[in-house]
């Protein structure tokens, strides 16, 4: 399978004009809409930027938020490993969230750093893995050698694709995706201009690109 790019992005100002940019810059195969825990995002934001995702080809997932994802006629939710305001976060809510979605849409599980929670929601029928770096985490130069080091483990013995998230530069993406990525997660950054997105995705891709040639 060919590594392909996901997109996070955070509800908020410029946020429509941020995902235009990224889509704009390459294809994607998904976008996450990401509203923080503990925010007053208006629920009209978050439906905007998944039809956005939609128009464009890309499924669109909500962060951690099964109900809303159903509601909002999303195609997925994905799990962080920290959960939402419940704390049923990664595989803890895996079941309760397939539940409400049902088998037609995605159910993505992000490990974290576990591969017993990588395994747990493998076996009971999560469409993606993932692993990334938490906030939390203070060693981060030991977190992406982990992460590298688990990407390679799971596309090595398992058949579900796996998503390495928290990518911040193409060096990452290109590492992670030599180490057998099905797809490369990155932000899109908040506090820059629209621009910004657009580049972080054609330098991702190209990284991407690179690799696969080498």
């Amino acid at each position: 399978m060919e590594c392909q790019l996901m997109a996070v992005i955070k509800p908020g100002a410029g946020a429509s004009e941020r995902l235009a940019a990224a889509l704009a810059a390459s294809d994607i195969a998904s976008v996450v809409v990401a509203t923080p825990v503990g925010t007053d995002v208006p629920v009209a934001d978050i439906q905007s930027l998944l039809r956005q995702a939609q128009a464009a080809g890309a499924a669109a997932l909500v962060l951690d938020d099964a109900r809303l994802a159903r509601t909002l006629k999303a195609d997925g939710v994905h799990l962080s490993v920290d959960g939402g305001p419940d704390g049923k976060g990664g595989a803890k809510g895996f079941g309760e969230s397939r539940e409400v979605v049902g088998r037609g849409l995605i159910v993505g599980v992000d490990a974290g750093r576990s591969r017993h929670d990588a395994m747990v929601s493998g076996e009971a029928g999560a469409d993606y893995v993932a692993f990334g770096i938490p906030d939390r985490v203070g060693d981060r130069e030991k977190a992406h050698l982990r992460r590298c080091e688990l990407v390679a483990w799971w596309a090595e013995v398992f058949e579900i694709p796996v998503v390495a998230f928290d990518v911040v530069d193409p060096d990452e993406a290109a590492a992670l995706a030599a180490a057998g990525a099905d797809f490369i997660a990155v932000t899109l950054p908040a506090r820059e201009p629209p621009a910004a997105s657009g580049e972080l995705v054609r330098s991702v891709v190209a990284a991407i690109a690179s690799e696969v040639v080498t």
